[in-house]
């Protein structure tokens, strides 16, 4: 068995911790003198290969060590083509929306601000506390994972590895903020990069010849299944909307200096996730189709990867340790990073003194630790905003279309919650009435990989209740706003479309071009919440 000894172990991560740190800190140094809206954005200044690095980093995870590998072994090689395009596709959604939305929110950063400025505060709020509660499930992903990994690889108590990491990524963040973070993913999606071809080259070269070819046919993991059927609908929306919610992507997104560069930065990071991802899940039928991980123990599906590295020489674990701290290192840093600046936007519109924003990253840090060490389902906390973001951002997109100048902050709130009542009434139609049952689909309790219909319908009732809530609202609020029209002797006017947007670069004067600008879009029926 291949397990480092306690030194080494500590050592590799150790050393790992204390690089990170002292790159950080030296980035944060350089950039001591930026200004607040430096520290919180960096709007318009990367080009595409840069993009592309921290795409890869904020993309991936120390988790995928985890869910894709189970993937495998339980939908075999459909399963992890499905979910392999399904995880790295979407990242060409910010390359066609991203220039959209920066031509309509100039100023702004994250989403949650085109939000706000298109469908009015409250609506911008709504998002927004669904974009930290999401943002906050993944740091707590993220080191529930990291703990449970470096257990599974070393033995060790991964608590330790959780604080240390903590604190590094706080140091160099609260110090330097978005740009340090943008920086360090430079690095850190490079190393992983490489780190990830030496780590398939060792584990392939190590595994060759413990193959059981017996178990390929009795695994039955080169077949289609039911399953992998479903997933091909379930796995594209889920994670599709739920980037949407992942303010790091957004910020990423007005980061790159051209439409142009941003292309180039998804287009590369879509390939190379998708690449990294199906190498990853790959693991998973090794460790089946080797004998690490019996035909009959699928509910260890979750370990196969582990399972696996378990029958290699210690010093490809050690690779893979440094591996997986530069993984959860990048994902971390970006998430935190992207809770403050969308945290400091959204819930005090950037009014706060920057030395009480450094203080809120530490703050943030705490409760994160806390649930981290009470949730080792990795799979699970992802669930929970899948459904979520299901339901709500159908409703949201809606609103980036110019034939849907009608639409208003009220519908897109309600079709949102709509859309998560709707899976609650689709529970008790399945469930014969079983209210217990009904309520546990809302998180997906049974689970993705449920043996029935369960999370299939639930994938269905949150988009398409989400958008027959939401018509339903404007139809209820157009038919309202018509009777007080009649009644107060007003004319009807919510229908009527607004005048043209004039966009950020059709006004010569700076302080003329955002007078111009708001008045054209936020001051207009299609920026109210009614």
């Amino acid at each position: 068995m291949g397990i480092p000894s306690t030194q080494a172990s500590n050592a590799i991560i150790y050393t790992t911790y204390a690089a990170f740190l002292v790159t950080g800190c030296y980035i944060a140094w350089r950039l001591r003198h930026q200004s607040k809206t430096e520290w919180l954005s960096s709007n318009r200044t990367q080009r595409g290969i840069p993009l592309a690095l921290n795409f890869i980093a904020s993309a991936l995870g120390s988790g995928i060590l985890f869910t894709y590998p189970q993937i495998a072994t339980i939908c075999g090689v459909q399963g992890i083509v499905v979910y392999a395009l399904s995880s790295s596709l979407p990242l060409l959604i910010f390359g066609y929306l991203g220039p959209i939305i920066r031509r309509k929110c100039p100023e702004g950063f994250v989403l949650t601000e085109w939000t706000r400025q298109r469908y009015g505060a409250i609506a911008g709020l709504f998002l927004s506390i669904c974009t930290l509660i999401t943002i906050f499930l993944y740091m707590v992903a993220e080191l529930s994972a990291l703990q449970q990994i470096v257990n599974a690889l070393t033995g060790l108590n991964g608590l330790p590895s959780v604080i240390v990491q903590c604190a590094v990524t706080t140091i160099y963040t609260s110090i330097g903020g978005f740009r340090v973070s943008f920086i360090t993913d430079n690095i850190q999606g490079s190393m992983v990069i490489g780190l990830i071809i030496l780590g398939v080259i060792t584990v392939g070269v190590e595994t060759n010849g413990r193959i059981d070819r017996s178990l390929v046919d009795q695994s039955g993991l080169t077949k289609a299944s039911l399953l992998g059927w479903q997933l091909i609908y379930i796995l594209p929306v889920a994670i599709l909307t739920n980037d949407f919610f992942l303010s790091g992507f957004w910020m990423r997104t007005f980061a790159s200096r051209t439409d142009k560069d941003l292309w180039i930065g998804v287009s590369i990071a879509s390939v190379v996730v998708c690449i990294i991802l199906t190498l990853v899940g790959v693991s998973g039928l090794l460790a089946v189709w080797s004998g690490a991980l019996p035909l009959d123990d699928k509910e260890n599906g979750y370990l196969a990867f582990f399972l696996l590295l378990g029958e290699l020489p210690a010093w490809v674990v050690g690779i893979v340790l440094v591996m997986v701290v530069s993984l959860s290192t990048a994902a971390f840093d970006s998430f935190q990073s992207a809770m403050i600046s969308t945290g400091s936007n959204d819930l005090f519109r950037n009014k706060l003194n920057l030395w009480i924003i450094r203080v809120l990253v530490i703050v943030v840090i705490v409760p994160t630790v806390v649930v981290a060490l009470k949730s080792p389902d990795v799979l699970q906390i992802f669930l929970i905003s899948d459904l979520v973001s299901a339901s709500v951002v159908p409703c949201l997109v809606l609103g980036l279309s110019d034939k849907f100048y009608w639409w208003r902050g009220f519908d897109f709130v309600v079709g949102g919650l709509g859309g998560i009542f709707t899976i609650f009434l689709f529970g008790l139609v399945y469930y014969a009435g079983d209210v217990g049952l009904a309520g546990n689909l809302i998180l997906l309790e049974n689970g993705l990989y449920a043996n029935d219909w369960s999370a299939f319908g639930a994938f269905v009732a949150a988009p398409v209740g989400g958008l027959l809530w939401g018509f339903g609202a404007c139809a209820l609020r157009l038919a309202f706003l018509y009777m007080h029209s009649r009644i107060k002797g007003h004319r009807f006017d919510a229908l009527d479309r607004p005048p043209p947007r004039v966009e950020s670069g059709a006004v010569d004067d700076e302080a003329e071009r955002e007078r111009v600008v708001e008045q054209s879009y936020d001051g207009q029926k299609s920026g109210s919440f009614f």
